[in-house]
């Protein structure tokens, strides 16, 4: 909600896993994150996937390109608002990526979530990386070796998606419910704790959220002054 506690329409992205990263794509998800860091508020950030590559779909990515993919993707990972990602049918590539890369993931009735790949490997893509953050080598190992598809109820049960949902819009608009009383630039710093939490070590950790703790007690006096 704004100031006045109206909610905001959230900002909305929607990205076709039927097609490789594009030039586009990469601009679509760059233009919703400057919009989010602009005004960093209480406001939503919805991403609608849905789409999976046929075979050939890499022929003609790059390096260069997929690193400025990975590079958007990266953004909206640590925008200053909540983002909620809503999957519908088969969902790889580019839609798999960006629905990995979002804070609350909810997938419809008949969601499959796919590791694409060709005659001779599943692509090794960042999605690879998210899928074991969210739920260890060993429950994906299937999908990330042999592109096992994962359906929407054991995405559910492995922590990959956190809701099955009839309808995407009634999900986007209960996210922005679950967001709506908090601020962005705070969500970002508690959403990096709890990335830093998997990997560093409980020493290392204490500083950071020290600091965050300092940060919150010093609001009340900064807002009355």
């Amino acid at each position: 909600m704004s100031a006045e506690g109206v909610m905001e329409e959230p900002l909305t992205v929607v990205i076709d896993g039927a097609e490789p990263p594009t030039a586009a794509t990469v601009s679509a998800v760059q233009a919703a994150c400057d919009q989010a860091e602009d005004r960093p508020g209480r406001g939503l950030v919805a991403v609608r996937v849905g789409g999976a590559p046929a075979t050939g779909w890499t022929g003609d990515l790059d390096v260069m390109r997929i690193s400025k993919w990975e590079r958007a993707l990266r953004r909206l990972e640590r925008l200053p608002r909540a983002t909620v990602a809503v999957a519908s049918g088969d969902c790889g590539g580019a839609a798999l990526d960006a629905f990995l890369a979002c804070d609350i993931r909810v997938v419809t009735p008949g969601t499959r979530l796919l590791v694409h790949g060709d005659t001779t490997a599943t692509w090794p893509g960042m999605a690879a990386y998210r899928l074991v953050q969210l739920a260890g080598p060993a429950r994906v190992r299937r999908a990330l070796l042999f592109g096992v598809p994962i359906e929407a109820p054991e995405a559910i049960a492995l922590g990959v998606a956190d809701e099955l949902a009839d309808d995407p819009a009634g999900a986007i608009a209960a996210a922005a419910r679950l967001a709506g009383g908090l601020a962005g630039k705070e969500l970002a710093i508690r959403r990096q704790l709890l990335f830093d939490a998997a990997t560093t070590s409980f020493e290392d950790a204490l500083g950071p959220h020290l600091a965050a703790c300092d940060r919150e007690l010093r609001r009340p006096v900064a807002e009355a002054s």
